[in-house]
């Protein structure tokens, strides 16, 4: 959907977030608004089935009627038969596979997600996931869900579901106000939803990205292992939009014991504690002081892929030689030739061209899933 759709008019403005579809991969780079260099090599027999799979058919199928008959149609799953439930017993909050979502409002970019897909970069092909993993899997904690179970990655808020059949949700990340056929709920704890419940996430009063789990997860068929869906490659499920049904699966296991997870603290300027290399010797000393110890700002210029920074005094290279491709991974601090650094985030590219002056550390990635733009952030060694 594009941005005017919304009816959130005052939320920040993400200008790499795509209007009809997510960026394609090619040689010039993740997004033509960043210049930073990414070679992709040709996809394999399998990717580019499950591209040309995709490709055969642009219309989205419209919400079914609440009396839909034996079978869910939806571009996540095969038909689905109301026979076929999870293999035991249901109790109260388990769901069988009668049960879906029917997407009433679809958000400004909501994708499928899960672990990704590791041990594909020498293919071209990325680990993508859920760019801030620990809200996932906080939320399938929440539900009893496998870890590996696949969620909703819900930017900004406002999306709004209707269950058909038995449902049991949480919702983790970004903070959102959460509401049941218009009645408060919280956040970070489990609530269960009846046939014909609606959920609507508001708009995110706090963070980026929020995750909707379902008890069971969602069924998506898989792409080379994974669920997620990658807007580089354009790998996994489309983005979910207003009138998509979205069958429940079966990955469910035995209740937790905690009933609610305690949300993250909200702070103000970031800290993202960095490791400096495997290029920092291509710059100054002056621009490694500099980008410890000024502030950061987060551009408009970003999405799953990335993060443009800015700040008031650019990077300065000592050697200005090129380079060739070399591997990019979560959290790269890679610098074009204007100096201004631009963090890689789940769905980045598997080369690069420019330097990286310093990595993120795992442990602060999923804080900088969660900046907005216009966010700042400061980098310290860690």
């Amino acid at each position: 959907m594009r941005w005017s759709d919304t009816t959130y008019t005052n939320a920040p403005a993400i200008s790499a977030i795509p209007a009809t579809r997510p960026p394609s991969a090619s040689n010039a780079g993740w997004n033509s608004s960043v210049d930073t260099a990414a070679t992709i090599v040709p996809a394999p027999k399998a990717i580019r089935a499950a591209r040309t799979v995709r490709g055969k058919s642009k219309r989205r199928p419209t919400a079914a009627p609440r009396s839909s008959g034996s079978t869910v149609p939806s571009p996540y799953s095969t038909a689905v038969d109301i026979r076929r439930c999870c293999g035991g017993p249901l109790a109260v909050g388990d769901n069988c596979a009668v049960s879906w979502l029917e997407v009433v409002r679809g958000g400004v970019l909501v994708t499928v997600q899960d672990r990704g897909r590791p041990g594909y970069a020498a293919l071209g092909v990325g680990t993508s996931g859920a760019a801030d993993r620990r809200s996932h899997d906080s939320a399938n904690r929440l539900v009893g869900n496998d870890p590996g179970a696949a969620t909703l990655e819900v930017t900004l808020g406002g999306l709004q579901v209707r269950a058909h059949g038995q449902a049991t949700v949480a919702v983790t990340g970004a903070r959102v106000p959460l509401r049941v056929n218009g009645i408060p709920c919280g956040d970070y704890s489990a609530t269960h939803l009846s046939d014909g419940d609606v959920l609507t996430l508001g708009h995110a009063t706090a963070g980026l990205r929020s995750y909707l789990a379902v008890r069971g997860g969602v069924d998506a068929p898989p792409t080379l292992g994974s669920r997620a869906t990658d807007t580089l490659a354009e790998l996994g499920p489309p983005s979910i939009r207003t009138g998509d049904r979205i069958p429940i699966g079966t990955m469910a296991r035995q209740w937790p014991a905690e009933e609610l997870i305690p949300p993250p603290p909200t702070v103000g300027a970031a800290t993202l504690h960095v490791r400096l290399g495997p290029r920092d010797e291509m710059f100054t000393a002056g621009a490694l002081d500099t980008l410890l110890g000024q502030a950061w700002t987060v551009t408009q210029d970003s999405n799953r892929v990335g993060m443009r920074l800015e700040g008031p005094v650019p990077l300065e290279r000592a050697d200005r030689g090129e380079l060739p491709s070399e591997g990019m991974v979560p959290g790269a601090l890679q610098v074009p030739a204007g100096g201004q650094p631009v963090l890689f985030l789940a769905d980045h590219p598997v080369t690069g061209g420019y330097p990286v002056i310093a990595v993120v550390v795992d442990d602060d990635l999923a804080a900088a899933a969660q900046l907005v733009p216009g966010a700042a952030l400061r980098f310290a060694r860690g």
